[in-house]
């Protein structure tokens, strides 16, 4: 006899699973692939013939991303959020940016996928445009923030990029630059940044004067760059002619509301938030009512927000004349 009650959640779960997947991803044969199954096992499992155990369940729910709270129905007002933490003792870095990485690929695997990003700083990707602001972010993060004991004392100097964590970090601009992507943001996006380099300044972190004012010129650099690209409202690559890009790309200007970088993908099927914490560390979930309520969230403020893409020139020059003028000055006090 079937138990209709464990039949009714276990179908439930299957169907979320299978409305995650890409269109070009067979159901039976990622679940035979995730639990090393063969597709007859993976078949009885979806028909509801066999009972998934609860490692099973844990697998699934963590490979596909299903709010195993949804699956149980429950009512309580709580959320169930997922993710990784970069720390100093095991030295992840590396790990963290591969996790980044990987994010943005599964977004890569939906075709119509889009995210939307509230920028309290500026999106993580557009640090990694060049290998002078990556090499910042990351000694940055290395010292201040994770305080690997190693960089006690030691002096910033562009040189000393880690290769590995230098090809991820292209790694992921390139993937990102596949995302259409919506962006609001606020003059005092950029603030965050000038202030560490202010501050890095000031307390004599820097290898040579050179690599201070070097990045000064990044900066600005980037400003122009992303300028550019909302212009044509498209990526692309940093340093390219060729203004036809991969993917769209949406930049509003609120100035009611600084963002708090949290970043939101809509799938279409459905949605997935991440939320950032303690720097550099994101959480995510799946929950319909969370992300319901964050995208409704993210549209009001395009609402009251000034898009600064193609016939809104007049609003674009002045907007990223704030953002350079911000760094001349930061630059003239060095």
């Amino acid at each position: 006899m079937i138990d209709l009650d464990r039949f009714s959640v276990q179908s439930e779960f299957f169907s979320q699973i299978r409305a995650n997947l890409p269109s070009n991803i067979v159901l039976v044969d990622a679940i035979a692939d995730v639990l090393s199954l063969s597709n007859d096992s993976a078949y009885r499992r979806i028909r509801g013939d066999k009972p998934i155990s609860f490692d099973e369940i844990g697998k699934l729910s963590r490979h596909f991303k299903v709010s195993v709270d949804r699956l149980l129905n429950l009512k309580a007002d709580s959320y169930i959020f997922s993710g990784k933490l970069a720390n100093a003792h095991d030295h992840v870095l590396d790990k963290w940016l591969e996790n980044v990485l990987s994010q943005f690929e599964f977004m890569c695997s939906y075709r119509d996928c889009k995210l939307y990003y509230l920028a309290k700083d500026l999106p993580l990707a557009h640090f990694f445009q060049t290998p002078e602001l990556a090499a910042f972010k990351f000694f940055f993060w290395q010292k201040s923030i994770l305080q690997y004991e190693e960089k006690r004392g030691e002096k910033f100097e562009i040189a000393q990029i880690d290769a590995g964590c230098k090809r991820l970090s292209e790694k992921i601009v390139e993937t990102y630059n596949k995302i259409p992507t919506i962006e609001i943001w606020n003059a005092e996006s950029i603030n965050s940044t000038i202030r560490q380099i202010e501050f890095y300044r000031d307390a004599e972190m820097f290898y040579s004067k050179k690599e201070l004012f070097l990045l000064w010129d990044m900066m600005e650099e980037l400003v122009n760059h992303l300028e550019r690209q909302s212009e044509y409202g498209v990526k692309f690559a940093y340093g390219s002619t060729d203004p036809k890009g991969s993917a769209p790309y949406q930049i509003y200007n609120n100035e009611l509301i600084l963002g708090n970088n949290t970043a939101l993908a809509d799938f279409g099927s459905f949605k997935l938030t991440f939320l950032n914490h303690s720097v550099i560390n994101y959480i995510s979930t799946q929950d319909i009512r969370f992300n319901d309520y964050m995208f409704s969230g993210i549209e009001n403020m395009i609402r009251k927000s000034e898009q600064l893409n193609d016939v809104n020139e007049k609003g674009r020059i002045k907007f990223f004349n704030r953002l350079r003028s911000k760094i001349q000055r930061a630059r003239k006090a060095s």
